[in-house]
């Protein structure tokens, strides 16, 4: 099941980044995808790497996330990087995404309870303005049998199939699932199952 919020408050609490603050490899592969006009929101971003790393490439950010701990150490990311990164403290089940507002969406690891994540990508797609982009990286359900990080039950993790049905209203310039090795902090170490998506608002 996911976790509440003390235990992410309890995960984020200590003086080191439980991911590490490197930014996301696919989420760097792909910056050319995002614009560079316009805000970049930011779903569930914990501890602020990938956030900051888009601050310092110009863009304007915004992280939401359900961690005081962790947009604490988002603000102290940017402040060491001087950058700034807009946080709000949120629960995606009660986060409004404003229709038409965002030039770009990320999502990084942002593993929901199915009919939630469903709920928020529809929310997604209506966010985006015309020719936004939605980048996302998640573990699927196959990742379970690797151990190497992500959730311990396969709701919280989608396949490919569901995003494509979640995401309906996007163009998909980039989808598939495949492993790949992730090393990123304490908690993400080896070969991994995971799915990957850029996807453009049609205008």
């Amino acid at each position: 099941m996911a976790m509440g919020v003390n235990a992410w408050d309890q995960r984020y609490g200590s003086d080191t980044y439980y991911y590490g603050t490197e930014p996301n490899e696919f989420l760097r592969e792909h910056l050319a995808a995002i614009r560079r006009d316009g805000e970049v929101l930011c779903l569930a971003e914990g501890e602020g790497r990938n956030a900051v790393f888009l601050a310092e490439q110009g863009y304007a950010v915004v992280a939401v996330d359900q961690s005081h701990a962790g947009l604490k150490k988002t603000q102290q990311l940017a402040a060491s990087k001087g950058v700034r990164v807009t946080t709000v403290h949120a629960d995606l089940a009660d986060y409004p995404i404003d229709p038409a507002r965002w030039d770009s969406i990320v999502s990084i690891w942002c593993h929901l309870p199915r009919q939630l994540r469903a709920q928020v990508h529809r929310q997604a797609v209506d966010g985006l303005k015309h020719n936004g982009v939605f980048v996302l990286e998640a573990y699927t359900p196959a990742q379970l049998k690797y151990r190497t990080g992500g959730p311990s039950t396969a709701d919280l993790m989608p396949t490919l199939a569901q995003l494509l049905q979640e995401l309906d209203g996007l163009d998909f310039v980039h989808a598939m699932e495949r492993e790949r090795v992730v090393e990123e902090g304490k908690a993400h170490n080896g070969l991994s199952a995971v799915v990957q998506v850029v996807a453009y608002k049609r205008p």
